[in-house]
C-alpha cells in the first residue's frame, strides 16, 4: 500500500514481536542494533529525554513521532512504530485528539490494517482542516487499497490545489493503473516525472515504483527493471520497493539476485517470505530454506495467536508455496481480500484457488477484474488457466455469483 508524503512507501509488519528465538550457537548473531554513536539516534535520545521531562509537549511528541516513522521506513524496522505511538501516548486513546496527533494515528493504523479507524481520523482531520493534503493523499491511499476506486480518484483530484503536481499525478495514478486506464496514466506520470526537476527523493522512488509495477503489469520486463533499480538507488532499503522487486525477480526466474539483495533484510516477514522463496528454487539451499521456512513459521503463528491480520496475503502465499498446502492458502487469501484489493492480492487468491481446484473461491476476484478493468499480464495467465482447467465449473461460479 502507497502511504502519505512524508512516509512513502512504508508497508511494515506489526508492531508486535515474533516468537521468542533461542540461537543454537553461543556465537550467533541475533541483532544489529543501531550504534549508540549515530548522529541520528543522539538526536533521538535527545528529544526521548525532553519528551519524558514534558510528555504533554504536543509539538514535541508529533516531531519525535515523525522521526520514528520516518525511520520505520527508512530501517524496514517496524518497532519505530511502536516508539512513533508511545510518543503519542497521552493523546492516543482520545476520542478526538488534536488535528496533527490524529493524522499521526491514522497513519499508524493504517499500517496494522485499521482501515475504518483510520478513516475515521482522517476524515475528521479533514473536516478540520479541508486543506491538509497529507490528510487528503493518505485517505486516497487507504481508499485505494480497499478498492473504492471512484473515491479514491476523488480525493486525488483535490490535492491539486494544496501540492505539487507530481504528487497528484502519482495519486491518480495509483488509482487508474488497476482500473482500465493503465496506460495513458503511465505516459502521464512519467512526462510528470521527468518535468518534476528538485523533487523529494521520497517523491521520486514513490513515483519510480509505480511506474515500475505499471510496466511489469503490462509485461515490458526491461522497462520495469530500469525503473526499479531507480528506485532503489534513491531509497535502497525501503521495504515495499525491495518487496515488489524481489516479486519481479523471482517471476524472472532469478532466485539468486532475491538472495543476494535480501541477505541482509529478513527482519521483515514479508521480504524473509521472499528469501525463502527464493532459496526454495536454488538447489544447494536446504539448510538455508529449512531455516527460513522455521522461521517463517513461528512468526505466522505468533501473529495468529494475537490476532494480527497485517500478513495474511503473505501468510497465503507461504501456505501455498513453501508449506503446499492450497485449501489452507485459499482461506488466508479469501480472509486477506475481504480486507484490501490490490493486485497482489487478486494474484494469491486466484494462485491458491487454481492450486485447491476451488472454482467458486476464484469467482469474486474474476468478477473484480472483469468490472474494473484490472490490467496485468500475470492476472490474464490466471484466468487463462482457470477457464482451461474447467471452464464449465468456473463459469457456473461466476454466474452464481451474478444472480
Amino acid at each position: 500500500m502507497r502511504l502519505s508524503v512524508f512516509m512513502l512507501c512504508i508497508c511494515l509488519a506489526s508492531l508486535a514481536q515474533a516468537a521468542p528465538y533461542t540461537p543454537k550457537d553461543g556465537n550467533a548473531v541475533i541483532e544489529h542494533l543501531p550504534r549508540r554513536a549515530d548522529a541520528t539516534q543522539i538526536a533521538l535520545r535527545a528529544l526521548r529525554a525532553q519528551l519524558s521531562s514534558n510528555p504533554q509537549d504536543m509539538a514535541l511528541a508529533t516531531s519525535l513521532a515523525q522521526r520514528y516513522i520516518g525511520l520505520a521506513r527508512s530501517e524496514t524496522d517496524p518497532r519505530y512504530l511502536g516508539y512513533a505511538q508511545a510518543a503519542l501516548a497521552p493523546w492516543w486513546r482520545q476520542t478526538a485528539p488534536p488535528a496533527p496527533v490524529r493524522l499521526l494515528r491514522a497513519t499508524i493504523l493504517q499500517s496494522t490494517h485499521q482501515f475504518g479507524a483510520a478513516l475515521q481520523d482522517l476524515d475528521a482531520v479533514i473536516e478540520q482542516e479541508p486543506a491538509n493534503g497529507q490528510a487528503w493523499l493518505t485517505r486516497a491511499t487507504v481508499l485505494t487499497v480497499q478498492g473504492q476506486y471512484s473515491k479514491a480518484t476523488a480525493d486525488c483530484a483535490r490535492l491539486s490545489a494544496f501540492t505539487a503536481q507530481l504528487v497528484t499525478v502519482t495519486c491518480i495514478a495509483n488509482v487508474a493503473g488497476v482500473t482500465g486506464r493503465a496506460a495513458k496514466s503511465e505516459q502521464l506520470l512519467d512526462l510528470t516525472l521527468r518535468r518534476s526537476t528538485g523533487a523529494a527523493p521520497e517523491m521520486e522512488s514513490w513515483a519510480l515504483t509505480l511506474l515500475a509495477e505499471m510496466a511489469t503489469r503490462r509485461g515490458e520486463t526491461a522497462l520495469a527493471e530500469t525503473r526499479y533499480r531507480q528506485a532503489l538507488a534513491q531509497h535502497p532499503r525501503d521495504s515495499y520497493l525491495l518487496g515488489a522487486y524481489s516479486d519481479f525477480l523471482l517471476d524472472q526466474q532469478r532466485p539468486l539476485e532475491v538472495i543476494k539483495l535480501l541477505k541482509d533484510q529478513q527482519r521483515i516477514d514479508a521480504l524473509l517470505l521472499r528469501y525463502a522463496l527464493a532459496l526454495q528454487a536454488v538447489s544447494d539451499q536446504a539448510a538455508a530454506l529449512a531455516t527460513a521456512t522455521e522461521e517463517l513459521t513461528a512468526r505466522f503463528n505468533a501473529a495468529m495467536q494475537r490476532g494480527d491480520t497485517v500478513h495474511q496475503r503473505e501468510q497465503a502465499r507461504f501456505a501455498l508455496l513453501l508449506q503446499h498446502d492450497a485449501r489452507g492458502a485459499v482461506q488466508l487469501a479469501q480472509k486477506n481480500w475481504a480486507i484490501q484489493k490490490e493486485v497482489p492480492d487478486m494474484r494469491i487468491l486466484l494462485e491458491a484457488a487454481l492450486a485447491a481446484r476451488d472454482y467458486p473461491a476464484a469467482a469474486p476476484v474474476l468478477e473484480w477484474i472483469t468490472v474494473n478493468n484490472v490490467e496485468d499480464v500475470a492476472l490474464q495467465a490466471l484466468v487463462k488457466k482457470l477457464g482451461t482447467q474447467d471452464g464449465q465449473k468456473l463459469g457456473a461460479a461466476v454466474q452464481r455469483r451474478a444472480l
